[in-house]
């Protein structure tokens, strides 16, 4: 299929990378980082120079950016070059009301909305390993299904659009709770005086074990609070939107506004292009 993908960044850059190893045609666009997009071109996708142009012939557009208003402005940008019968897929985490409304949006010009955000890091992109939550219609999800599991492990049809992001939501907001509970016991373990190296090889064996706790702690017992590659300032954004669909669903908790606040602190603090690793970091409330 022809596709172009606006947003190669950490997350677009892997998936990319797999969607020509499957035969996909590729273009992409370049944006504030230009090394994942030229490493894309190397490997034989070819460049656009505005958005119009880039969604001009394409089959799939694969928009991965990080909030619902980058999505937004993205489609203005590629909907004088869609033609009939293109699909605009969103991979990134985006809010419920906005998909829906660029998906009827959409329509009246014959042209399809998706949604796939994806469980997984950028390791997991590279490697086709992800985990993918769809919302669309039937058709749709059909004729995506050969773009999807070129990247994705694991493609789960949710139901129509909406449905996909508020599964994306929920998923968010366990790993960003986790990620919390985790630091907060690391420095709990800190100030108590146990050894970090010793509680993280136990706690591998019980049900503590996670992906989470792996990425955030096996680095920094090298010093290392780079190894969760996913920023505060996203953090915050996630956690916002799930509130408003907890609010939605009248189930907004105690403990879903406590994990909010362990991140809108550290952005209110000016941490947010910190990764949330950098938590577990000594010097994090003292810098």
């Amino acid at each position: 299929m022809k596709i172009g993908l606006v947003g190669a960044g950490l997350m677009g850059h892997g998936i990319g990378l797999c969607l020509m190893r499957a035969g996909h045609s590729l273009t992409v666009i370049a944006h504030h980082n230009r090394a994942p997009v030229d490493d894309l071109v190397r490997n034989g996708a070819f460049e656009a120079m505005d958005l119009a142009a880039l969604a001009r012939g394409a089959e799939v557009v694969l928009i991965c950016v990080s909030n619902s208003k980058a999505v937004e402005a993205v489609v203005d940008g590629i909907e004088p070059g869609l033609r009939p019968g293109a699909i605009v897929l969103d991979m990134g985490t985006s809010e419920k009301a906005s998909n829906l409304a660029l998906a009827a949006r959409l329509e009246a010009g014959g042209i399809a909305f998706a949604e796939a955000p994806v469980a997984g890091g950028p390791e997991q992109a590279v490697r086709a390993e992800l985990g993918a939550m769809v919302g669309a219609d039937e058709a749709t999800f059909e004729r995506l299904k050969p773009v999807l599991e070129a990247c994705c492990a694991r493609v789960s049809h949710m139901g129509p659009v909406g449905m996909g992001a508020t599964a994306k939501l929920i998923n968010n907001y366990m790993v960003m709770g986790m990620i919390g509970l985790i630091a907060e016991c690391y420095v709990a373990a800190r100030a108590a005086g146990i050894d970090w190296a010793k509680l993280f090889d136990v706690m591998q064996q019980g049900s503590n074990n996670s992906g989470a706790l792996r990425k955030m702690v096996a680095p920094a017992l090298v010093g290392n609070y780079e190894g969760y590659p996913f920023s505060i300032a996203n953090a915050v954004k996630d956690m916002s939107y799930y509130l408003r669909l907890a609010d939605e669903l009248g189930l907004r908790t105690r403990l879903a506004d406590a994990s909010y606040a362990v991140f809108a602190d550290a952005l209110a603090r000016g941490k947010g292009e910190l990764r949330v690793s950098h938590l577990l970091d000594p010097a994090f409330d003292g810098d």
